[in-house]
């Protein structure tokens, strides 16, 4: 038998907008692989289901001490695409033997959750790849460094469509401009507050604007995966009166005012007003030197037509993938991982390729990879 058929994979919130498109995807990649998509409302998951073939539609409540606790079916992975916010699916699945992967987490959540798990007794990777986009920012953060010995920064700029489908958890974003966070600049840690330092950045769709300083994990796990020295990371969307009036109200003090729980709607209301779909645009700056001492900028965009949520379900699946040793690497080794480290990152290129992800400047960056993408 092989391996692929001995797989079971859970996805938890598996009929949501990421979850659903990544069922969609891991489906016509491993026909063989049996998915369980869980959640509260098996009915819903159970529409998704009659589209795909061998899947199962099951109850699974995250709020639950034990959700995994009477499943038919033991899952070798969990993928968590709902927000776990007690730790609980995370902790079940360490407890289990499961490989579990997390695309849910803001900053401290996820710090908070690397240390929960630190207690446990892994035996199973527990991939945290709560980074942009599902890890797909770092890994090519990741390839874009492959010809510098010497890392001495990383800007990683984001360009978001108001008119994007989104998923209820962004609009946790709304409420986190208040809070200051960590950066890594020339080798130490510092704070900055959102919106931020803004800079000017020239999109691959022809958008040019303003973006500004957001609190994203990749920030954190960079500076060690790949011991950059300053790591930054920035957003801005693609109206300049919303980027615009969105950093004013956050210097000016409103968003403060408005950060108090009676205000909850209107805040999150600001920019959870998801649209029938836009495309989603990275830029990718790298600074280094070579083995030579010689400097080299190394710039990769990124155009994905099909938006963010498509694009964060491309990247869940290179963590599945990852994790099971289905990307023609080994599975890593029992304990806690992120998405840069020891990828697979041919393979995952090609992944983002098969899936229409337009990807342009890895070449100039001494990465070997497929006309179509350079």
């Amino acid at each position: 038998m092989s391996v692929e058929k001995k797989n079971v994979i859970l996805i938890a919130g598996g009929y949501g907008v990421v979850g659903s498109q990544v069922a969609e995807i891991f489906r016509q990649r491993h026909p063989d692989i049996k998915l369980l998509i869980g959640g509260r409302n098996p009915a819903k998951a159970m529409e998704l289901v009659q589209t795909l073939d061998n899947a199962e539609a099951i109850a699974l409540d995250v709020e639950s001490a034990s959700p995994l606790d009477g499943l038919s079916i033991k899952p070798t992975a969990v993928l968590n695409a709902v927000n776990d916010q007690h730790n609980y699916l995370l902790k079940d699945s360490v407890r289990n033997g499961i490989a579990y992967v997390d695309i849910t987490r803001w900053t401290e959540r996820m710090r908070e959750a690397v240390v929960n798990v630190s207690m446990e007794e892994i035996q199973a990777p527990v991939m945290f790849s709560s980074a942009w986009m599902a890890g797909v920012a770092v890994i090519l953060a990741k390839a874009a460094s492959e010809s510098l010995d010497i890392i001495d920064n990383i800007d990683l700029n984001i360009l978001y469509a108001m008119a994007d489908k989104a998923g209820p958890n962004s609009a946790e974003y709304m409420d986190r401009l208040t809070i200051p966070f960590d950066i890594t600049v020339n080798g130490k840690i510092e704070q900055r507050m959102p919106f931020s330092d803004s800079k000017s950045v020239d999109f691959p769709g022809g958008y040019s604007g303003k973006v500004y300083r957001f609190d994203v994990p990749d920030q954190i796990t960079l500076p060690v995966t790949l011991d950059a020295r300053s790591v930054s990371g920035r957003i801005g969307f693609d109206s300049a009166s919303a980027t615009g009036s969105l950093a004013f109200m956050v210097k000016s003090g409103i968003m403060r005012l408005l950060n108090r729980p009676i205000f909850d709607n209107l805040r999150r209301s600001m920019l959870y007003d998801p649209g029938e779909g836009a495309a989603h645009e990275i830029v990718i700056e790298v600074e280094g030197k070579d083995k030579e001492g010689c400097f080299h900028k190394n710039r990769v965009t990124v155009f994905d037509p099909q938006g963010q949520t498509h694009l964060t379900a491309c990247g869940a699946v290179i963590q599945l993938e990852r994790v099971l040793g289905l990307d023609g690497k080994s599975a890593p080794k029992a304990g806690i991982c992120y998405p840069e480290k020891a990828a697979n990152i041919s393979a995952a290129l090609q992944l983002l390729l098969d899936n229409g992800v337009q990807i342009k400047g890895l070449a100039t960056a001494g990465h070997k990879l497929s006309a179509q993408a350079v």
